[in-house]
């Protein structure tokens, strides 16, 4: 078991360093600011103590790898998974540097986490495992330096326990102008209206302007989801509107199906007092869970970890098109048998874009001291994303190659033309 995880975790951060080299050789990348790409600017590991309920105390770990910041502050998640360690995070962030070069943001790429089952844990201990993590990050996250995020199995709540203790380390005039040291807050805490869905959001509209570009609708396209949280949930929610059929939900403890369409309303209300499972939902059937990437349907949205869709079952897949919801849910091989298969992939870096660009405009809102409507806010999204996307597609026309691989094309090379333009210091 061991050994198995030991691989998959390192493969992850392989993968992407072969999606880099790739794109790297294609466009003839400079070869110094290869070298600096290639790396990370700062691993940070922290080990901390936490009393716990019953008065003990535990030691928890916690990661925060910053990648390259050459375009502006670092951005990225916080996760609570026992899988967290210092190469998946090493990963992440090098991602989050693309997502946030290829969406035209002001941002580096980071990542971190605590290597944790949050569900093993009451509430209070949750609150003091987050601050006391936030105060051990110390001065190594801030609002012009390192921005955090939500990110799996952490949310709103989380990001205000660390706002609010972040804050506190500050002189009492300095503290409302920190606000913005992490994005994803509740709205009455400086949040931004329609930050929950924004990740959801933007799969569904990649989606519906891939289909659109093809003069098809979503209409009646059978779709299965990995993951029903945050954005498992909101992007079937947003198919669903447009006539989408959900046919299948898998997630860590069950795999459910239903030929007429699960109800996503009813599946929502089913997880959300069982900490977000849906096991036992009586309106769908339990399935295999090895058949579920097989079934016969036009759209799969990998939801929930990476390396998800590999060889031992990228061949199974019947769908044209697989919408990355995740970061980094198909390796390398899987990609190869799926792009051999005429599948369209679109990738994370432009997929799940909507949420850092939506955490984009809630820094704004927060630096300038500002509150925009639920409209505006989703306008300002789908404006972004259709130009994203756009931007993407011609890039495929182009260079007549493969979404993602577009996608690294116009990320790398962004970042490129700022180091050339600045130098490199001394």
């Amino acid at each position: 078991m061991t050994a198995t995880k030991e691989a998959k975790k390192k493969s992850m951060y392989d993968n992407v360093m072969e999606q880099f080299n790739k794109t790297a050789d294609a466009i003839d990348l400079n070869s110094d600011i290869r070298k600096i790409l290639s790396i990370t600017n700062n691993e940070i590991i922290i080990h901390f103590p936490v009393k716990m309920d019953n008065g003990k105390v535990e030691v928890f770990t916690g990661y925060r790898v910053q990648h390259n910041n050459a375009l502006g502050p670092y951005k990225g998640g916080l996760r609570y998974h026992p899988t967290v360690d210092v190469d998946d995070a090493k990963a992440l962030a090098m991602w989050m540097t693309w997502k946030t070069s290829l969406a035209g943001l002001p941002y580096g790429g980071a990542k971190g986490g605590i290597q944790i089952d949050p569900r093993n844990y009451s509430l209070s201990e949750l609150e003091r495992i987050t601050r006391r993590f936030t105060y051990a990050l110390g001065e190594n996250i801030g609002p012009e330096l390192d921005i955090p995020a939500p990110d799996v199995n952490t949310n709103e709540q989380t990001m205000a326990w660390i706002a609010d203790t972040y804050m506190s380390t500050k002189a009492p005039s300095e503290r409302s102008n920190n606000k913005h040291v992490v994005t994803g807050k509740p709205v009455g805490s400086g949040g931004l209206e329609g930050r929950d869905r924004a990740t959801g959001f933007g799969v569904f509209l990649t989606l519906k302007l891939l289909f659109e570009s093809k003069k098809e609708t979503l209409n009646g396209k059978k779709f299965i989801v990995q993951g029903f949280g945050n954005v498992g949930y909101w992007v079937s929610k947003f198919l669903v509107n447009e006539g989408a059929i959900l046919l299948a939900v898998q997630d860590a403890h069950a795999t459910i199906i239903k030929e007429s369409g699960i109800s996503v309303n009813d599946l929502f209300e089913h997880s959300k007092p069982r900490k977000g499972s849906i096991q036992g939902f009586s309106g769908a059937e339990e399935m295999a869970p090895s058949e579920f990437f097989g079934l016969d349907c036009d759209i799969v949205i990998p939801a929930a970890l990476g390396n998800q869709i590999t060889a031992a079952n990228a061949f199974e897949i019947k769908a044209k098109v697989i919408a990355e919801g995740a970061n980094g849910p198909i390796d390398n091989e899987g990609e190869r048998i799926l792009l051999d298969n005429n599948v369209t992939i679109i990738p994370d870096i432009l997929c799940n874009s909507g949420g850092v660009i939506g955490s984009y405009f809630e820094w704004l809102q927060n630096r300038n001291g500002e509150l925009w409507p639920l409209e505006e806010v989703m306008a300002k999204i789908e404006k972004k994303m259709s130009e994203n996307f756009n931007k993407v597609q011609n890039t495929v026309t182009e260079h007549e190659t493969d979404w993602r691989t577009a996608a690294y094309i116009l990320a790398i090379k962004r970042i490129e033309t700022a180091y050339v333009q600045r130098g490199i210091f001394p």
